[in-house]
């Protein structure tokens, strides 16, 4: 159970860097143009992305 909490962990932190990584330019403009938004909007997205990724693990079973 740990080792696959750790991939999992891994795999996120993979994921989230090529962003930055490889557009670093323009994950700085879509951060500055999130913090122009609503703190009710950004719940939303992090509502969703939650949702998103429970479906995910859900239908993988």
């Amino acid at each position: 159970m740990t080792d696959t909490l750790l991939l999992a962990f891994g795999l996120v932190l993979i994921i989230e860097g090529f962003g930055p990584a490889l557009f670093p330019n323009k994950w700085r403009n879509y951060l500055l143009k999130l913090t122009e938004q609503s703190v009710g909007d950004i719940r939303n997205i992090g509502l969703f992305i939650l949702t998103l990724g429970i479906i995910v693990i859900w239908l993988s079973q």
